[in-house]
């Protein structure tokens, strides 16, 4: 297998290790480019014998991550940045939030999905960017990709002491951040039938207590069955007519939510014990070509 090739075997499981370490899938795959570009021009460095091309292709896809986390700011979800409910205010940049990623850019072979998806949920992503890089990258390693302390150390330039010091002090800021459950097919069915009928009660009924809604670029985000029941009774039907139109984000089920044939935006969810814990509803149509989307299609389906 020549040069290329061996390292395009490893994109996708690269281009989820930087994704979770920046939060933005078009900043991870741009840091995947970069890992290649340093890969090929070192290719004569490169000695089988001393680490695996695997080994060497995480230290510098962790290492350019770590440099381009330098000079961009930290990534959150809305309920990172404020209080719940008041005024909607002014739309924030997009760089302010976490990014979702599409689950073919991220997820490797099926058969792997489920241990995969729990470590690109937004909201495991979100708690990462709390930590600081280093001891992200430390995290990533050693409790995603469940490498050693040593070679963690070997891959920092640092001590195993320093790793396994690190790795305890990111579990303690991680702990209350919970992995969600696996996708419900006859919840998502429900849920789309509430949504295009419009039923409030129909989709409240689906939330767990302490729900959450959010609706990036706006930091403004609401918690709880109620408050999210009066939301949307406020909007005044707004939603009323739009069509959903089933992907896949962040191992999560996802949907492209067009309004009169348009996109609008991309709601992702998040399930827990057979409700839905959280929808973040992405207004940005320039998200739909990252998930190859349609922009305008003629009758979206339901499902």
């Amino acid at each position: 297998m020549v040069f290329e090739e061996r390292l395009e075997a490893h994109r996708v499981e690269l281009t989820a290790h930087c994704y979770r370490m920046l939060a933005c899938a078009a900043e991870a795959e741009d840091a995947v480019q970069e890992t290649f570009v340093r890969a090929w021009k070192n290719a004569d460095r490169f000695d089988e014998r001393k680490a695996r091309l695997r080994t060497w292709l995480y230290r510098i896809a962790t290492n350019v991550c770590l440099d381009m986390t330098r000079s961009v700011q930290r990534r959150a979800l809305a309920m990172d940045l404020g209080p719940s409910g008041g005024p909607l205010g002014a739309p924030l940049d997009a760089a302010a939030f976490v990014q979702p990623i599409p689950d073919r850019l991220a997820l490797p072979d099926p058969a792997e999905l489920a241990a995969e998806r729990e470590t690109i949920r937004l909201a495991f992503v979100a708690a990462l960017q709390a930590l600081p890089p280093r001891q992200r990258a430390v995290l990533i390693l050693r409790e995603v990709l469940c490498w050693t302390a040593e070679e963690t150390a070997a891959l920092l330039d640092t001590s195993p002491a320093a790793v396994n010091s690190a790795l305890q002090r990111a579990r303690a800021a991680m702990s209350a951040r919970r992995p969600s459950n696996e996708i419900d097919e006859d919840l998502l069915e429900r849920y789309v039938k509430a949504f295009t009928a419009y039923d409030v009660d129909g989709l409240v009924s689906l939330l767990h207590e302490d729900a959450t809604m959010s609706m990036p670029p706006f930091a403004w985000w609401l918690s709880g069955r109620e408050a999210i029941r009066a939301a949307l009774l406020g909007a005044g039907g707004a939603c009323a007519g739009d069509r959903l139109v089933r992907t896949a984000a962040n191992g999560s089920a996802a949907f492209a939510q067009y309004r009169d044939g348009k996109a609008f935006g991309l709601v992702v969810l998040d399930v827990r014990d057979g409700l839905i814990a959280s929808t973040t509803t992405y207004l940005d149509p320039s998200l739909f070509a990252l998930f190859g989307l349609p922009m305008n299609p003629g009758t979206p389906s339901r499902m």
